[in-house]
């Protein structure tokens, strides 16, 4: 009966896949920057209205959520940062609860001569959609919608509550999924399609962003001896950094799901921002840094050994000693989160259940991974006793140029994905 019902929602994937190609690509459209992500949002509101789910749209608030685990600082008040959900309810409530998490939320797309086409005009070639966030993550977003709709076009609804949620700040801080969970969005197990190559991620990384601002002493370049330059002061607290970097990298500090990887911890100076003319010492520089922490690691910890770092390499310097750098964290204040760590009934059975769904869309066993990013996974996993389950398409050069996801392994994800609804929530009629 199983595989009777697995074939049929299947051939409806099959079915409306051009359509999900050309939703894809809409949405890809769409350039979804941080504070852009308006009428990305509000294309995927009219999709949930224009089938019939219950829509919640909202703009975060600070104030609100500041308060809870996991929140990340911001330097100031979101404007338009808005989450949409939309959500079904079973008639009958006999199956599990799920939410079908993914952010709507894209990187820049840098400098636009490196791309071989425009990254918000998407195309299509050779079973690759290009365009930046085709790959991360609006295929999984598409995923998830699609696998809905092909259980709808069976005559078919999940027999419990299930949450589909398009959020922002993924990429930056992860608040707009921290939101949902203030807002009462909790269910028995989530979905997160994220593009890791129909993999299921095992563990994934914390991530803190912090900035450091170096203030120098401005004089001519002619009399540069009198002089502190602040972009040059900035070199030996960057190495010092990647020598804590290393430190924390060592055997003896991994991680059991990270045993096996050499430098899973990556330390990423990511923007430079110094001086005010071209034959004038500068006076001051900001640069901006990323660094990885493993599952279970502090971050207050992190946090006080990166202060403990940049001043003592700061008072090596004559300048800096006088002048010590200050540190501004905003963005990313992120704790690892291990899926494999969860021996729950409820994260046994889900991992099961996708298992399942993946045998039968591949005809191969689920490969287990522990990625060396973060995912809004943590929040569900860590804060809300939901187990997580970070499973997408395949995708290439994402955050770089020519970003691209295969369309086959997105119809693979799809129908996994309905077939994994169908098991966990089970189905009623429509």
């Amino acid at each position: 009966m199983q595989t009777v019902l697995n074939t049929r929602l299947c051939d409806a994937v099959d079915a409306a896949f051009d359509q999900q190609v050309a939703f894809l690509a809409e949405l890809t459209s769409h350039p979804s920057t941080r504070g852009h992500e308006q009428s990305a949002q509000a294309f995927m509101a009219r999709e949930l209205a224009d089938r019939g789910y219950a829509l919640d749209q909202w703009q975060i608030d600070v104030a609100e959520i500041q308060h809870l685990p996991g929140f990340s600082p911001v330097l100031g008040p979101y404007e338009d940062a808005v989450n949409v959900v939309g959500t079904h309810r079973s008639q009958t409530g006999t199956g599990r609860s799920l939410i079908l998490n993914g952010h709507i939320d894209v990187v820049p797309a840098g400098p636009l001569d490196m791309w071989d086409t425009p990254p918000f005009e998407p195309r299509v070639e050779d079973g690759w959609l290009y365009g930046r966030g085709g790959g991360d993550m609006k295929a999984g977003l598409a995923s998830n919608l699609f696998a809905l709709d092909a259980l709808a076009a069976c005559g078919l609804a999940p027999a419990a509550d299930v949450f589909f949620q398009s959020v922002v700040e993924e990429e930056c801080t992860g608040n707009g999924a921290l939101a949902c969970l203030a807002r009462g969005y909790t269910a028995d197990a989530a979905l997160i399609p994220e593009p890791f190559s129909e993999h299921l991620v095992t563990a994934q990384l914390g991530v803190l962003w912090f900035q450091v601002h170096l203030k120098g002493l401005p004089t001519h370049v002619a009399y540069a001896g009198s002089g502190a330059n602040a972009i040059e002061a900035a070199v030996p607290l960057i190495t010092a950094l990647h020598d804590m970097e290393h430190r924390w990298n060592a055997a003896e500090n991994r991680t059991s799901d990270y045993t096996h990887m050499d430098h899973a911890l990556n330390l990423n100076v990511g923007k430079i921002e110094g001086g005010d003319w071209t034959s004038s010492v500068p006076a001051w520089c900001v640069f901006d840094v990323r660094m990885g922490l493993f599952p279970g690691q502090s971050i207050d910890a992190a946090k006080a050994e990166i202060e403990h770092v940049i001043l003592e390499a700061a008072r090596q310097n004559d300048f800096l000693r006088n002048s010590l750098p200050e540190i501004v964290y905003h963005g990313f204040h992120a704790e690892g989160y291990a899926l494999s760590q969860d021996s729950s009934a409820k994260a046994t059975s889900a991992i099961a259940a996708l298992e399942s769904a993946h045998r039968a869309a591949t005809g191969e066993d689920l490969v287990r991974e522990a990625i060396t990013a973060t995912t809004d996974a943590r929040f569900f996993g860590l804060y809300a006793d939901t187990p997580a389950l970070v499973y997408g398409p395949r995708a290439e050069a994402i955050h770089g140029f020519n970003e691209r996801v295969e369309l086959e392994s997105m119809r693979r994800v799809t129908k996994a994905t309905v077939m994994f609804i169908a098991d966990w929530c089970g189905t009623e009629t429509i």
